[in-house]
């Protein structure tokens, strides 16, 4: 199969969902906890992207989950066990649960379609959340990633994606990371080899034709 034609048939909007990933107000808004990785996603034009892709997938019928990481104001059922989460301890603005720094980004509305998959706990959106038992019972078997960070989580996920059977589609330029070179070296070196690595550009137009629009 030619590779236009097997992206095309990956992101059948029937079989596909997208997922943002940690598109927070508390890691990607104004005066958020990740200031640089704030900067980074809006600078290079990956939360714009996700925003698109969000509407696109919803015209063409695809399925949008958003995982959202927050945290309980006294901390219990949090991770400890890494320098990561220890740090994230001591940022100014933290992730609790309830609060706007666990609402989406601004521009990234949440439609009554959507699923919002919150974690307390881990690395992954994915992994100990309710996503695999979702995507399953929707009949999804193409999960686009997006959101952030390079770094960390979407690797994450798309890891236990690939673990558990999904295809996998990562839009290079709806993700972003710290420094952006590392995040080029993730998609070129790491997730270029178990996912189809492509532009949103891409996936739009696929969607936008399945949605009826030029």
């Amino acid at each position: 199969m030619h590779g236009n034609d097997r992206l095309d048939a990956l992101l059948d909007p029937a079989v596909t969902a997208l997922l943002t990933v940690e598109c927070q107000r508390g890691v990607l808004g104004p005066g958020g906890a990740l200031p640089e990785l704030a900067t980074a996603a809006r600078e290079s034009g990956a939360l714009a992207n996700v925003a698109r892709l969000v509407v696109a997938a919803r015209t063409a019928g695809a399925v949008v989950l958003h995982a959202i990481a927050e945290r309980r104001p006294d901390g219990r059922g949090a991770n400890r066990n890494a320098r990561l989460f220890r740090a994230a301890e001591r940022l100014q603005v933290q992730q609790l649960a309830g609060t706007d720094a666990t609402e989406m980004a601004d521009g990234i509305p949440v439609a009554a379609s959507d699923f919002v998959l919150r974690r307390l706990h881990g690395l992954s959106p994915i992994a100990g959340t309710e996503a695999d038992a979702l995507l399953r019972n929707l009949g999804v078997r193409t999960l686009v990633v997006s959101g952030v960070s390079a770094n960390i989580a979407i690797p994450n996920a798309v890891f236990d994606a690939v673990n558990l059977g999904y295809e996998a589609v990562v839009p290079a330029d709806a993700i972003a990371g710290v420094p952006a070179d590392y995040t080029q070296a993730v998609l070129r070196h790491t997730l270029a080899l178990v996912a189809t690595v492509t532009t949103a550009r891409a996936v739009l137009d696929r969607w936008n034709r399945s949605g009826g629009r030029d």
